[in-house]
Order: C-alpha cells, then sequence, then structure tokens
C-alpha cells in the first residue's frame, strides 16, 4: 500500500461508450459519495450524434468543497476499447488505472497502479443476472471495485440505488448483487498500490443534488407558470420535460383539472409564437432552447418587446455558430441575447450562478417580466443545465406574486376615457395594460408591432415614434430595480478584480483560493447576476486599476459589453475568455491570470 494517503481530493473518470447504460452507475458512485457527506460534482462529457461512441464522466472529490471540473484524472475506468488509449493516456503520474480484462491492448505505462477487471466473468457466473441485462448491470462491477479499493460505504450505494429506482426491490437487489460481487472480488485478488481513498465527512448534511434545467423547472413551477410552449434541443430540453414530469404533480386542481398547459410546438417559432400570445392573455407563459433556437425566436421576441408582453424565455447554453458541438457548454450567447431583435432594442438577462439561483431565478423571471412588461431571458449553461451539483435545498419564494399594473372594471371605472395602453402615468416608463376578460368598454386596445400612439392606435408620425423608443429605453433604467444585485467578495489588499457569471463561479472561487495561498495574489470579485448593469458593477470597475473578466466564450463579449457601457474604463477591462466546450477549470484561470500579471 502506498505509504502517502491522498484523501478526499481527486478526480474520478470513467469511459464508456454512449447507451451502454453507465448512466446509472455513475451517478450511484456520486451520490453513494455525497451521501457520505464529501463535497462532490458530477459531469458527462457525451457525444451528440449516434449510440456507441465514447463518453466519460467525471466526478471531482474535494473535501474542502472545490467542485469545479480539474485537468487532472487521478483514477480512471476504462471500459470501452475505443477510448482505452486515450484513457491510459490521461492517467496522472501516480494514479490508478481500472480496466475491463477483456480489452486486450497493451499497457505501456510503469508509474501508474494498473487494476484489471473481470467484468465479464463476473457478470456471467451470477445466476440471478437475466442474460438481456448482463450489459447494463455490468456497469455495477466497476462501481463495486472502486467501492473497495478506495473506501466508498455499500450501504450508501444501496441508498443511491433505492433513490435512482425510486425503491424498487428488484432493481436495487439486481445491481447491488453486482456491486457486491466486485467488491468481494477486489478484496481478495487486488492489492492496493495508489494513494487515493475517501473518507466519510459531514460536509453535505442538509444539501441536496440536483441539475439546473430541473431546478429552473421547479421554480419556475413555484412562480405560477400556466403554460409552455417549446421544442426540444439539447441541451434545454430536460427543462421543459421536468416541467411535463412536475407540473401534474403540483398544479392541479382540486377536481383534478390541469391548470397549466405544456405544448410541444412544431418548432422554435411556433414555440414562442405560442407563449407571446399566451403572455398577452395574462398567463404566465415560457419558452426553453439553446443557441440555435434562440436565433430562430428573434423576430417574436421583438415583437414581444415592442408591444410589451411578458414572457420568460429560457437559453441554456451550448457552443455555436450554427449547430456547432451541441454537447459541449458555453457562454457564447450573452451579446446576441443582450441586443436580441433587429432595431433599437434592449434586454432583460437573468444570470443564474448556482442550481439553487436556477430555481430562484425560474420564479423570479416571471415577476420582473410582468412587472416590467417584457421579455425575461434566463442564461444557463449545459454544465449547469444537465449535471448534476451539491446545493441548499430550494426555498419556496415567500412574496406574493408581482403581476405588475393590471387593470380590472373597478380601475377602469375610475380612470375613465384618460387610459391609454402605452401612456406613462406614473414616470417610470412602465404602462398599465388590459387582460382579456375584462368587460368594461375601455378596456379593448389593437395589439401590434406596428408604430403606435400612447393609445395603442396605428402611427408613423416621427414624434410619437421617438416619444415611444425613449419610453422603452426608459423602462430599462427602471428595471435596475427590480433586478438581483450583482456578489460581491472582497478581500483585504486585494491587487486586481474579477468579474464573472455563471456556471465559472466554482472554478473562480477555487482559482481565487490557489492565487491567495500559493502565489500571494489576492481579488475582489463581483459576479454579475443580471442586464441592464446596475449601479454596484460601474462602483466595481471604478474602484480598480485593473480587471480580469472571465467568461467562455471566444471573444470576450461580456468585457466587451462592459466597455461599451463603461467606455473611460475601458483599458482597466483585462478579458480572460476562452471556450473548447468543456467546463472551466481554477487552473485555467489562475494560469491566465498569472500569465497577465507578470505582463
Amino acid at each position: 500500500m502506498s505509504p502517502n494517503r491522498i484523501v478526499n481530493d481527486f478526480s474520478i473518470t470513467v469511459g464508456t461508450a454512449n447507451g451502454s447504460g453507465s448512466s446509472t452507475a455513475n451517478t450511484t458512485l456520486l451520490r453513494a459519495l455525497f451521501k457520505m457527506g464529501i463535497p462532490v460534482s458530477g459531469k458527462n462529457l457525451f457525444p451528440s450524434n449516434i449510440q456507441g461512441l465514447p463518453t466519460w464522466y467525471t466526478i471531482r472529490v474535494n473535501g474542502e468543497g472545490f467542485v469545479a471540473r480539474r485537468e487532472e484524472h487521478e483514477i480512471v475506468v476504462a471500459m470501452n476499447p475505443t477510448s482505452f488509449v486515450r484513457d491510459l493516456a490521461d492517467v496522472t503520474p501516480g494514479g490508478a488505472f481500472f480496466y475491463a480484462d477483456d480489452i486486450k491492448l497493451p499497457i505501456n505505462r510503469d508509474d501508474i497502479s494498473l487494476y484489471p477487471m473481470p467484468v465479464k466473468e463476473l457478470v456471467r457466473s451470477d445466476p440471478a443476472i437475466p442474460s438481456n441485462l448482463r450489459d447494463l448491470v455490468a456497469n455495477m462491477v466497476y462501481v463495486g471495485i472502486l467501492a473497495q479499493m478506495i473506501g466508498i460505504d455499500q450501504s450508501k450505494i444501496e441508498m443511491a440505488l433505492n433513490f435512482h429506482f425510486k425503491n424498487k426491490e428488484k432493481p436495487v437487489s439486481l445491481n447491488m448483487s453486482m456491486v457486491k460481487a466486485g467488491a468481494a472480488w477486489a478484496a481478495a485478488n487486488l492489492t492496493k498500490t495508489d494513494p487515493y481513498f475517501v473518507e466519510p465527512l459531514s460536509k453535505t448534511n442538509g444539501m441536496i443534488m440536483a441539475d439546473g434545467n430541473t431546478a429552473g423547472a421547479l421554480g419556475s413551477i413555484y412562480g405560477g407558470v400556466q403554460f409552455v410552449g417549446w421544442y426540444p434541443i439539447t441541451p434545454a430540453s430536460s427543462l421543459a420535460e421536468g416541467l411535463n414530469e412536475y407540473l401534474p404533480q403540483l398544479r392541479q386542481a382540486e377536481d383534478g383539472k390541469n391548470t397549466f398547459a405544456v405544448v410541444q410546438a412544431e418548432d422554435e417559432l411556433a414555440a414562442i409564437g405560442m407563449c407571446v400570445g399566451a403572455g398577452w392573455a395574462g398567463l404566465r407563459a415560457l419558452t426553453s432552447t439553446s443557441g440555435p433556437g434562440m436565433s430562430l425566436m428573434t423576430e417574436y421576441a421583438g415583437l414581444a418587446y415592442f408591444a410589451e408582453v411578458p414572457i420568460v424565455i429560457w437559453d441554456v447554453q451550448r457552443m455555436g455558430p450554427s449547430t456547432g458541438l451541441p454537447t459541449r457548454t458555453s457562454q457564447g450567447d450573452l451579446a446576441f441575447v443582450a441586443n436580441m431583435g433587429h432595431g433599437d432594442i434592449d434586454s432583460l438577462i437573468l444570470l443564474p450562478g448556482s442550481v439553487n439561483e436556477c430555481f430562484e431565478f425560474g420564479w423570479r423571471a416571471f415577476d420582473i417580466a410582468e412587472r416590467l412588461q417584457t421579455p425575461v431571458y434566463v442564461l444557463s449553461d449545459l454544465d449547469f443545465g444537465m449535471n448534476q451539483w451539491m446545493t441548499e435545498p430550494f426555498t419556496y419564494p415567500d412574496t406574493p406574486m408581482d403581476r405588475g399594473k393590471v387593470l380590472w372594471e373597478e380601475d377602469l371605472e375610475k380612470i375613465g376615457a384618460n387610459w391609454g395602453r402605452y401612456k406613462d402615468v406614473d414616470g417610470d416608463a412602465i404602462p398599465y395594460r388590459t387582460l382579456p376578460g375584462n368587460t368594461h368598454p375601455l378596456s379593448a386596445y389593437f395589439t401590434r408591432g406596428t408604430g403606435h400612439t400612447p393609445e395603442a392606435r396605428y402611427s408613423e408620425e416621427p414624434d410619437v415614434w421617438i416619444t415611444n423608443m425613449e419610453r422603452l429605453k426608459q423602462k430599462y433604467v427602471t428595471a435596475k430595480q427590480y433586478l438581483p444585485k450583482p456578489i460581491v467578495r472582497s478581500t483585504k489588499g486585494a491587487s486586481f478584480g474579477i468579474i464573472a457569471y455563471g456556471s465559472t463561479e466554482p472554478a473562480v472561487e477555487e482559482a481565487r483560493a490557489q492565487l491567495e495561498k500559493d502565489h500571494n495574489q489576492k481579488s475582489d470579485y463581483l459576479r454579475l447576476r443580471a442586464m441592464p448593469f446596475t449601479s454596484e458593477v460601474g462602483e466595481f470597475i471604478q474602484s480598480h486599476e485593473h480587471i480580469y473578466v472571465v467568461e467562455l466564450n471566444r471573444d470576450g463579449q461580456l468585457q466587451q459589453l462592459l466597455t461599451i457601457k463603461y467606455p473611460e474604463y475601458a483599458t482597466r477591462l483585462i478579458p480572460i475568455a476562452f471556450n473548447d466546450g468543456l467546463p472551466p477549470t481554477a487552473k485555467w484561470i489562475r494560469t491566465a491570470i498569472l500569465e497577465k500579471e507578470e505582463n
């Protein structure tokens, strides 16, 4: 046994084939470690085209709570002959390589621990496993062997399987039999020569594991979503699928009738078009998509902006342009969404920085959309949307829904003929609206995407157009008071600032800790949570001589938008922008900052 134990600080990567049933095994490992009280995260790297291509699942284990992706692979499990050579090369020197022993390929490394696994032999030797299920439960052999070799509690594995199979006895029993068989074989036949172990902690007490799409779906339900129009697209489909799963459980009337409608449209144009109609009719309406779908939705989004119809659009970002890399993560849509529509237009954007905020912004987006009478975009990404993260339990909103400025019969009776659909009565640039069902004779107006007067009459008069467009611009100044403020973390003696948003948060925080501990480089950090930029952003930029803007795209889109907004501070804003489709690592951020600090 290796004399230098490394406990609760490494990554496990499993290489399998897409469609081989490894998902259950990998999430079982993840949840078992989580149930041992150890901070973890799980990331699935899978192909976008056909079944059978290589796929990898990486579990980050870190007792200090840092769960961003790492570039190092200390423990690698190789189950796929196609990716075997790559998997072998990826093992960190001193690491452990577990592999199915029926893969007869040369191994030319003497700097790692090698552990062959008789996967097929163990599966075939158990008469309780039906022949048609052997390939699926075979993955549980490596779960058992790994558990034995690094110290994963088998009772936690069983708890994870019960969670996965919803306490169904037969599938749990079949899978646990392979876990136990693998563990027993490893105990009898393998001698541990690598240094990696896990030991129980209590750092996940009170926490849950969830993905951002499920969190966003639940948040939308608790925010009162009534209509969903959507079209399938990776990586956003599971958000709508989550709504389909949970709405029937949570949003049925006492008589059993649904209080919602979910429509899978024929394409993205139809999906958002339905949402605009539903939002106009007074329903809380949502659609979810990714970059290519956003491109198709642009014209309707411009209509909702100009006609002032509240809708919520979730953009779970992936790699573009064009089809790009559908199963890789990115923050490449920010600049596009910030100006989503032709002509002069503004966008309200929410930027969740955790799975918990995916839930929170799920309900908050509706309040903001109805208060401001405009589309609200929630920009998540594949890393948040489809991967598993530790999070605090979601908190039910404790504030009443903000339906905004809606006039009913009694309201119109008081106002009389002075009401106009696009009049700025209160000086905040937000007009009042009526909804279908209002029977007052003054409630009707004509909704249009063409030029219109405050009373919603058609107009091509230049002064009418300018007045309306200036009011719309002013509405986005009003919007800032309703948006989530950025989170600022200050460090005494900081020599520079960092601005980031979204799923870069875990890697940024780990990089900050490493920079301070290993290089005595202290930083202040602003995590952006919404656009337009609020006063806190300008104050942060003004108070730092140089600021690194970290994001996952090629061109530094946030840095460009900040430069446009604060041109007097343009030289202070330094882009740290890179995107290869993989989640960011602290090493990448730390190295990039150190290189720029030296220059």
